[in-house]
């Protein structure tokens, strides 16, 4: 059994939400640069310079690569012979966040009540996702969430009857309707099976998958790939302005569904489609 203490998750948490709203992933930014190079629109291109060239300035200055840095989603996978000690481990993640957004002063975007919207100041809660795993180690990724695209998530339940098709028009579509409000070009994260809760799930861990790393069904493979084909047929553009580049990727996760019907869950990330992750 090893001992992981609150300490570490707190001090790993702060340091995570620090580095993912300013330093934006290698597969990421590989993949602005490469849609720079094959954006036939001017337009286009111009807004991928400035995007390319905002991100490498923050990465330099310490600055957040976007002014919504989001609310933070927290993913633990932590292994069973872990035994967290110290205190309690979703109050140390808590703790990690408020560290975080207030040392790296970092946008405080979260309101204690849908309803009665009072900033709680430190950007807490987080929305954290715990998964128990074999082995001894701890695996932390911090994901910050803007609105801008968070706002643009959809549902639909599909008959079981639904052709393969069906599902990749429903999310083209769905990009279709964002159009530029999310900030293209964008990722495109899909959960597909399970309950509503599961495939929304999915659909948010695919955020983090990396941009260079297809399904490793080939069956999910060939449909990711013909889906950003017809997403980068709409020709939305690099922000809106037209072009080849809608989107980045699709990354779609699935699971086992019910006889009686399948959940499809479409969560937009930007193009500043951030995480960053730790093993303790």
């Amino acid at each position: 059994m090893r001992e992981i203490t609150c300490g570490e998750i707190e001090s790993a948490v702060e340091a995570l939400c620090i580095k993912a709203a300013t330093v934006l992933t290698p597969d990421v930014a590989g993949a602005l640069r490469r849609a720079l190079e094959s954006e036939p629109s001017e337009a286009g291109r111009a807004a991928l310079g400035d995007i390319i060239e905002n991100y490498k300035i923050a990465a330099a200055d310490g600055l957040p690569i976007c002014q919504d840095t989001g609310m933070a989603v927290v993913f633990a996978d932590i292994g069973q012979e872990v035994h967290i000690v110290g205190g309690d481990f979703n109050e140390s993640v808590k703790r990690g966040v408020s560290r975080g957004y207030t040392n790296g002063y970092l946008r405080k975007s979260v309101v204690a009540d849908p309803f009665r919207r009072v900033n709680t100041g430190d950007n807490t809660p987080p929305v954290i996702h715990v998964r128990l795993v074999p082995g001894d180690a701890l695996t932390l990724t911090v994901a910050p969430k803007g609105f801008g695209s968070e706002n643009k998530s959809a549902l639909k339940m599909f008959l079981p009857s639904a052709k393969v098709e069906e599902f990749e028009d429903y999310i083209a579509g769905v990009v279709k309707t964002a159009g530029a409000d999310p900030c293209p070009p964008v990722v495109v994260g899909v959960g597909i099976g399970g309950t509503v809760e599961m495939a929304a799930l999915l659909a948010k861990r695919a955020l983090t998958r990396p941009l260079d790393e297809r399904n490793e069904d080939e069956f999910y493979a060939a449909m990711e790939e013909r889906t950003l084909k017809k997403i980068n047929a709409l020709g939305i553009g690099p922000q809106g302005f037209g072009g080849r580049n809608t989107a980045l990727a699709v990354n779609i996760e699935s699971y086992a569904a019910h006889i009686a019907g399948t959940a499809c869950v479409v969560n937009i990330g930007c193009h500043v489609t951030r995480h960053a992750t730790v093993v303790l």
